[in-house]
């Protein structure tokens, strides 16, 4: 998931063996099944093997989507589009923002006079829908970090 919700990520074995608390030997099995299957690229970065998403690959785009549905991301993004007012950008943060499986979803709408009314009703029924936390936020610029999944 972490690869391929935001497939600018790179990683190498300890970095994500830490990250996502698990032994090195699951992680190099899993990062070498990916990297022979071609959706991940493995390159040697000093004295590190680093992997990234194959964005080349021919099922990159299905996966992305089958991560973005599985995730919810997909559902959040239309709903919130649909009657939010002038988004700009949307963000993940959290757990899921390094794609990380967790049972609450962080997001930030960013724009100008936004409807914080149906956010508020949004987040109530996503929640129900996902069987997740969703904690939805509005600014008008976001300027910390997160993974950004919608851009206009």
């Amino acid at each position: 998931m972490r690869f391929f919700m935001d497939a600018s990520r790179r990683g190498h074995l300890r970095g994500l063996a830490t990250e996502l608390d698990e032994n090195t030997n699951a992680i190099r099995k899993e990062l070498n099944n990916l990297t022979e299957a071609g959706y991940l690229i493995k390159e040697r970065a000093g004295n590190k093997v680093e992997y990234r998403t194959n964005i080349s690959h021919s099922f990159f785009n299905t996966l992305q989507q089958l991560v973005n549905k599985y995730v919810g991301v997909d559902q959040i993004i239309l709903q919130v589009l649909e009657k939010m007012g002038a988004v700009t950008r949307i963000f993940l943060r959290g757990s899921y923002a390094k794609g990380i499986e967790s049972d609450t979803i962080s997001i930030v709408v960013e724009g100008p006079n936004l409807n914080e009314e149906y956010l508020n009703f949004l987040s109530k029924k996503l929640a129900k829908e996902l069987n997740k936390t969703v904690l939805i936020t509005t600014t008008v610029l976001f300027e910390e970090q997160g993974l950004l999944v919608f851009e206009r």
